[in-house]
């Protein structure tokens, strides 16, 4: 089973996103707010960049010696009295998990913030055989209520407003409380209200795992707002559902990690709760599950493995190349029509649902290298979009006039005189239509872009004929 989008109706997508003006305003988050927050908490810590090195050694290492450290992570649960399942695809994942739940009687689930828990559609596989499951990350809560997908990785609400937070409350809890539905904080009890009994009444509890730590079989998540650690600690059974690539060899490069994944996500030197779940309750224990699975699910990982697309394993899900890239800031996520959207879903989804269900994602970027500056990895993005790009077209899968037209310039490219001529005609032709004004409202075949800007005139001459030019002065 193939990580299933809408990613190919991304273009009209894209203009519905660009026509909302609730999305327009929400998005304004990211400017003001995450990219910011990121900003002031890497000068506070003056060693950041070389904790990236750092990290990304030790994630290489992982995925280089990924069987050897899956296989010590499976026999450190099970020394401490818990059960690792591995899932080869989605369907695996979903049949493993109905069957845990089953073995509970359960008829409730809650689940904590997890985005592997997406891309396999857990939910629906657990609500078609009759289980609830609800979701109690306030964020994936009001996405959960709007039957929509999450729009960022960190924050799954990002590009909701407040008035449509209570549009949704209002269709889904009934008449309003006491405090009303116009305040945020208001808002917010009325969710904590809600959820705090589903906390109590849920047979098992479903957590994703940003980290799994092969040395002591621990799995941990990092949260802001307390819902993992009750959804883990209060039923009777706590599974963690994750990739195959999260798992980290040690503690200490558990910790290396966390470090940058606070402060790249939210801008926090730390997030509120960092839990560390290790195994069911002992006998000395006062809480917590009376049983511990970890499902680790492939879904397409390893056929990255040893490809030009390994580096991707590396991400730790900070979201941070979202935050900072112009085409997610202008469209959000749900234009993606993915459960990884931005630059990270660019080269993602493609590796999961296959280019031929994903080519408009590596396309859409500007290359300005923000994602990659902003890792906290290092993974490059724009070079391995690049490589999306090259598959698409190896495989014919790029647009008929992209062919065409990049045919054409092979054709030409491969004739020096030829090309000089065409692009010095070109250069002079677009400085001529460009005026005085130095600019070009309307361009033949280029309308893609002079529909929102203008494109600056060239200055008459070719780059060639600069050089030549230069050196000559020179």
């Amino acid at each position: 089973m193939t990580l299933e989008t809408s990613s190919k109706r991304f273009p009209e997508q894209v203009r519905v996103a660009r026509a909302d003006v609730n999305l327009q305003q929400a998005l304004g988050k990211l400017k003001l707010g995450l990219s910011a927050m990121r900003s002031a908490a890497v000068v506070r810590l003056p060693e950041f960049d070389r904790l990236r090195d750092e990290a990304a050694a030790i994630r290489d290492h992982t995925l280089n010696n990924l069987d050897h450290y899956l296989l010590r992570f499976e026999a450190a649960v099970k020394e401490r009295g818990g059960h690792v399942h591995f899932a080869p695809d989605a369907a695996a994942a979903n049949a493993i998990i109905l069957d845990i739940c089953r073995a509970a009687n359960a008829r409730k689930v809650t689940k904590g913030k997890s985005m592997v828990t997406e891309e396999i559609e857990l939910n629906e596989h657990l609500a078609a055989h009759g289980i609830t499951c609800l979701e109690t990350d306030l964020g994936e809560y009001i996405v959960q209520l709007r039957n929509e997908r999450p729009s960022h990785i960190v924050a799954p609400a990002i590009h909701v407003v407040k008035a449509q937070v209570a549009e949704a409350f209002a269709a889904h809890h009934g008449a309003a409380p006491p405090g009303g539905r116009e305040e945020a904080s208001a808002l917010m009890a009325e969710a904590r209200t809600v959820i705090r009994r589903h906390f109590l009444e849920a047979d098992v509890g479903i957590t994703g795992a940003n980290f799994a730590i092969a040395e002591t079989g621990t799995t941990v998540i990092v949260t802001n707002e307390g819902n993992g650690d009750l959804t883990q600690s209060l039923p009777k059974v706590h599974i963690a559902v994750t990739g195959i690539e999260k798992i980290v060899p040690t503690l200490e490069d558990a910790s290396t990690l966390i470090r940058l994944l606070s402060r790249s996500a939210t801008g926090q030197e730390a997030s509120v709760y960092n839990t560390f779940s290790t195994g069911p309750r002992r006998p000395e224990d006062p809480d917590g599950p009376e049983a511990f699975h970890v499902v680790l699910v492939d879904n397409g990982r390893s056929r990255m493995l040893g490809t030009e697309f390994q580096d991707m394993l590396r991400c730790i899900r900070c979201g941070a190349c979202l935050n900072h890239c112009p085409v997610y800031g202008q469209v959000g996520g749900q234009a993606y029509g993915s459960v990884y959207p931005g630059p990270m879903g660019a080269v993602l989804t493609p590796s999961l649902a296959g280019i031929d269900e994903a080519g408009h994602l590596p396309n859409a970027s500007t290359f300005c290298g923000a994602c990659e500056a902003v890792c906290p990895v290092r993974i490059p993005l724009p070079k391995m979009m690049r490589h999306w790009r090259e598959r698409q077209f190896d495989a014919g899968l790029a647009p008929r006039a992209q062919r065409i037209g990049i045919a054409l310039w092979a054709f030409a490219a491969r004739r020096p005189r030829l090309y000089r001529l065409l692009s010095g005609t070109g250069a002079r032709l677009l400085k001529l239509l460009g005026g005085r004004r130095g600019y070009l409202s309307r361009l033949p075949l280029g309308r893609g872009w002079t529909a929102w800007r203008d494109l600056p005139a060239p200055a008459g001459e070719t780059f060639h004929a600069a050089w030549r030019r230069r050196r000559g002065e020179d």
